[in-house]
């Protein structure tokens, strides 16, 4: 069953070579980026996605949709992948690195048509990111004051001021910079954020948006697994196992002979007394909670709810290293080693509540979490998904502002600024390279065309007026409002984006562009077909 639409980009399976293979390259390049191009700035169009059990879900995510794309060129592949590193280096700018490798790969393609040597076209496009990556730098990117919350507010608010969340933006952004402030980490130099690991997003569906919060600590789905056992305690004193409370059963090849008629009741005494020894060492450290990533025995229950202690199993490993940052405890693998320190008494409350049909664990109200849970509220489902996808974004701006604490103009004027440094510097180039080093100053002016498109204003018109603005002295913050399609100061405005992840656009969008020009050959592994008899060549699988 196919999972997601399919963009048919199969190419032939025989061997391709030289010109012919560079020009397939770009014609999939062009293609992926048209496929998305639609989905960049706030008036953007959205992508229907099916699934293959008949979900649907609806987003101008760039990453979302190019990952339910199946395609069949290696080409196209790679532009899908550049997506998801994209994604994964900073967290946005998705949408944007696919436009604008898909036109560098196509500003190269009248140069191969006039037989110049791949080599001299790289080496002018490495040329010119590299200037641009340094005038970036030095003219263009400004430095913001991350202790600022209202500067940082509004960057937040640019981030998302495109995506579905931005009905919500106050929220959406205080729920963000109250979620990456926990998880900072200041390692002198350096700060270190893990937003992946320890900012975890619970979606319960029910309840209006504004009554998603962050929680200073964590939240999970479990119950408590005793009924007598305490749904509420104060303070607790926290132990954290990664071992199953219940009695190790032998493997298949164990056998055990049974000769008198008392024999068995002594194996089930044996088992009592492993699992009370176990419960003994529990109890010994003297905690209220006990979660652990493996089975509680009903024994173990017992003796632990007599001792008033309550116990929670089979947590995910996620969430117990989660528990282990907010509270300060130790993960212990097995209880005979467990020691006094290794007890957390970070939580300041211990509570089972229910929502809806389903309980959840909280462990909040502690004194240096490190790590938080996001409860999403919304109408549905499908809602929730968008919100959380918007909300990661949201996220990874705040946490690359934090890291690099520059900013440059948004809504097209940072690229309009490049691409009128290349063209003033193309003339001191020397030889043929000029032309592709002026070409890319060219490629550039795709993402305000590109949102002056989606505005539905008229393209030509507006580009002229944007070249002469940003041709004024400090006129690089000159750029295109993406609800208007009018040409605003950004300063005005307040559109900002994180210059990491503009350098990031750059850089993966030219040297993806340049790896695909370095190929000349294009040959697919041969199978042997089995209705030939063993002869011929296979499709692609």
């Amino acid at each position: 069953m196919q999972a997601g639409p399919i963009l048919v980009l199969n190419q032939s399976t025989k061997r391709e070579t030289g010109r012919k293979a560079q020009l397939s390259n770009i014609q999939a390049g062009k293609t992926i980026a048209d496929v998305i191009r639609t989905c960049l700035g706030p008036r953007a169009m959205l992508k229907m996605l099916m699934d293959p059990m008949g979900g649907i879900v609806m987003t101008n995510d760039g990453n979302a949709i190019l990952r339910e794309i199946q395609v069949q060129n290696p080409a196209a592949k790679t532009m899908i992948e550049i997506s998801r590193t994209q994604d994964e280096e900073v967290g946005d700018g998705t949408t944007s690195v696919i436009i604008l490798a898909g036109e560098v790969l196509s500003v190269a393609e009248p140069f191969l048509a006039q037989q110049i040597h791949p080599t001299v076209i790289i080496s002018a496009f490495r040329q010119a990111l590299e200037d641009m990556i340094n005038y970036a730098k030095d003219k263009i990117s400004v430095e913001v004051d991350v202790s600022n919350r209202d500067e940082m507010l509004k960057i937040v608010k640019s981030a998302i001021g495109t995506k579905f969340i931005r009905n919500w933006s106050d929220l959406a952004c205080d729920i963000a910079m109250r979620a990456v402030q926990t998880v900072v980490i200041d390692k002198g130099d350096r700060k270190e954020i893990d937003i992946k690991r320890y900012v975890k997003v619970e979606k319960i569906p029910g309840e209006s948006t504004e009554e998603s919060e962050v929680l200073q600590g964590v939240m999970f789905n479990k119950d408590v697994t005793h009924p007598k056992m305490r749904r509420r305690i104060e303070n607790p004193r926290i132990v954290l196992l990664d071992c199953n409370l219940e009695y190790k059963k032998g493997e298949s090849q164990t056998n055990v002979e049974l000769s008198g008629e008392m024999d068995f009741n002594r194996l089930l005494q044996l088992e009592e007394e492993y699992i009370e020894k176990m419960c003994n060492e529990i109890i010994a450290v003297k905690p209220d909670l006990v979660i652990t990533e493996k089975g509680v025995s009903d024994l173990a229950q017992h003796y632990l709810s007599k001792s008033n202690i309550t116990a929670i199993r089979r947590v995910r490993k996620t969430d117990n290293n989660r528990i282990a940052r907010v509270c300060g405890a130790t993960i212990v693998n097995r209880t005979d080693e467990l020691k006094e320190e290794d007890v957390g008494t970070g939580c300041g409350l211990f509570e089972v509540k229910k929502i809806g049909d389903e309980y959840f664990t909280y462990l909040i109200d502690c004194k240096n979490p490190q790590a938080c849970t996001i409860v999403l509220r919304g109408a549905s489902k499908d809602i929730l998904a968008e919100m959380e996808r918007n909300l990661q974004d949201a996220m990874q701006v705040i946490r690359n502002v934090i890291i690099n604490p520059r900013l440059v103009p948004g809504g097209g004027a940072f690229e309009m600024a490049l691409a009128q440094m290349v063209n003033e510097k193309a003339k001191s180039v020397a030889g043929v390279q000029q032309w592709p080093y002026k070409a890319v100053g060219k490629a550039l002016e795709v993402i305000p065309c590109t949102l002056i498109q989606n505005c539905g204003a008229s393209t030509i018109r507006t580009l002229t007026q944007l070249r002469a603005k940003q041709a004024t002295s400090g006129g690089h913050t000159w750029g295109i409002d993406g609800n208007t399609g009018n040409i605003v100061d950004m300063n005005e405005l307040g559109v900002w984006d994180p210059l990491a992840v503009k350098e990031q656009t750059l850089k993966t969008a030219i040297e993806t562009a340049i790896l695909l020009l370095r190929i000349d050959d294009i040959v697919s592994g041969s199978k042997k077909s089995k209705e030939e008899g063993g002869g011929g060549i296979a499709p692609e699988q």
